[in-house]
């Protein structure tokens, strides 16, 4: 299975804020950043400064970070007790349906996941 695939099917290592993290040098971090705030307000208009985009060290880590303490698919899946939710029996539901909007390829994961169990 994939490494770092976060419950909704997500690849937390392509992600931007995931990446940004990781990144040991602090000026190419501050670009990185720089580059996911003006992403937040081209896509949400929300004006966010590259200092305000939090740290994310992947929905699996314990607390979880930024995004992750409030997800409901991450909170629902930490409830079931699943490794992902290609394993819950009411997969698709309403909030990967959007999610899947997004990430078409989040889908796929899942999918391919749920088709060999």
């Amino acid at each position: 299975m994939e490494e770092n695939l976060a419950y909704c099917g997500l690849i937390c290592r392509s992600c931007a804020i995931y990446l940004a993290t990781k990144e040991k040098d602090p000026k190419k971090q501050h670009e990185m950043r720089a580059e996911i705030a003006r992403q937040i307000k081209e896509h949400y208009a929300q004006e966010t400064k590259p200092e305000d985009v939090g740290d994310c060290d992947g929905c699996k880590t314990e607390g979880g970070r930024l995004f992750c303490t409030g997800c409901q698919i991450r909170i629902c899946a930490i409830e079931r007790g699943i490794e992902n939710c290609a394993y819950c029996h009411d997969y698709p539901c309403k909030a990967l349906e959007k999610l899947f909007t997004t990430d078409p390829g989040a889908r796929e994961r899942l999918d391919a996941i749920r088709a060999a169990l």
